[in-house]
């Protein structure tokens, strides 16, 4: 079986669509918080120095997903700046999803498991101290 695999994708080919994969997360996710940021300047650019005595925490618009995708559908300035910020943190996830598949085609068991270590632990990390 493993034989099959390797006559479809190689490792080199895994290689390359992992490697474009990389690249267009992290061009997408410079395209979008550039997009964010030109218009968060457009709208508040010529505003008042915000004070930076007092610590304001952020809202729901900021740290949930909810509150980004649906205030990036509403062309908030912020709100577009973190849906970047969102796509540039997904992009190496699916990268080592990628990998996990790819893993598991060639049935190769000690590189699944050493990958499902490492995703449970970014998964871990990313949504232990996710608001909902």
């Amino acid at each position: 079986m493993k034989n099959m695999f390797s006559s479809l994708w190689g490792d080199k080919d895994v290689e390359l669509v992992v490697g474009q994969l990389l690249r267009y997360g992290v061009v997408s996710a410079s395209v979008v918080a550039f997009a964010g940021g030109v218009m968060y300047l457009l709208m508040h650019g010529s505003g008042p120095v915000p004070q930076y005595s007092n610590f304001v925490g952020e809202g729901a618009g900021y740290t949930t997903f909810k509150g980004i995708f649906k205030g990036a559908a509403a062309f908030s300035s912020t709100e577009v700046i973190q849906l970047g910020v969102l796509i540039l943190i997904a992009t190496p996830i699916l990268r080592v999803f990628f990998s996990l598949l790819a893993f598991i085609l060639e049935k190769d068991k000690l590189y699944i498991f050493i990958t499902l270590i490492v995703l449970s632990v970014i998964m871990t990390s990313i949504f232990g101290g996710l608001k909902v």
